[in-house]
């Protein structure tokens, strides 16, 4: 996806290298006029050795986070090492969909021209509320009608990909979007339907702190947008949710 920015000023070798790790990032996406927002992969701007450079960067913004929450980390043993974890989780394990490429995905024709509705799921997803960083954990089924011209995928890749979507900043209405758009890209079904249900720590621990509510939209592609009687199907498969 484009970004609209302006290009840069061009830097020299020397100069980029000079820059954290972060900027140099930052540079070739801007340069490429890419758009980097929470829940975009950035993977294929980042160089080897770079992952490395950028945790001992948010570490060290995350200890002045510390620091301005007047918290000494010093003598305090709890916190001592708390912002090298935090940089290590984000960048590693809670937002590693932002900074590695999708898994590898295997996919194999349709060979015995399988056309009859297929359904994936519960799959525990986890990720994190762009506007407060507080954690989303539910879970998602899929719905697939294939074709004899569909690319067939196990059905653990379903779960890989769900995984390196939802391991970044995200809103949940477009989480599922995104996912969508990726397995209509590789599957190429004749209908694809996608519903999650999740909760949102943000309304559990802050704000109006409610332990009930939770939240479930879908996406209808092809077939089960048009077809009322297969949409019905998929949905009354589902396990109940809650």
């Amino acid at each position: 996806m484009s970004h609209p920015s302006s290009a840069p000023a061009p830097l020299s070798p020397d100069e980029l290298a000079a820059l954290p790790a972060s900027e140099r990032i930052r540079y070739r996406l801007v340069s490429a006029r890419r758009r980097h927002h929470a829940n975009d992969n950035i993977a294929d701007f980042v160089q080897p050795g770079e992952l490395e450079e950028l945790k001992a960067e948010v570490a060290g913004k995350m200890a002045e986070v510390l620091r301005a929450l007047v918290i000494d980390t010093e003598s305090d043993h709890n916190t001592n090492e708390t912002a090298k974890r935090v940089a290590k989780m984000y960048v590693d394990e809670v937002f590693r969909g932002r900074f590695r490429p999708m898994p590898d995905v295997t996919e194999f024709p349709n060979v015995s021209r399988l056309n009859e509705l297929m359904i994936v799921g519960p799959i525990t997803v986890r990720s994190a509320c762009s506007h407060h960083l507080c954690p989303i954990v539910g879970k998602l089924w899929i719905g697939v009608l294939p074709n004899e011209h569909s690319n067939l995928i196990g059905l653990s890749k379903y779960a890989r990909i769900a995984d390196w979507i939802m391991s970044r900043p995200q809103i949940q209405e477009e989480a599922v979007i995104m996912l969508a758009d990726t397995l209509q890209d590789r599957v190429k079904p004749d209908g694809l339907a996608i519903v999650m249900e999740a909760d949102h720590f943000c309304m559990h621990w802050r704000g109006v702190k409610d332990n009930d509510s939770a939240m479930t939209n879908s996406v209808m592609r092809g077939a089960f947008l048009k077809d009322p009687n297969l949409r019905r199907e998929f949905l009354s498969l589902l396990p109940k949710k809650g």
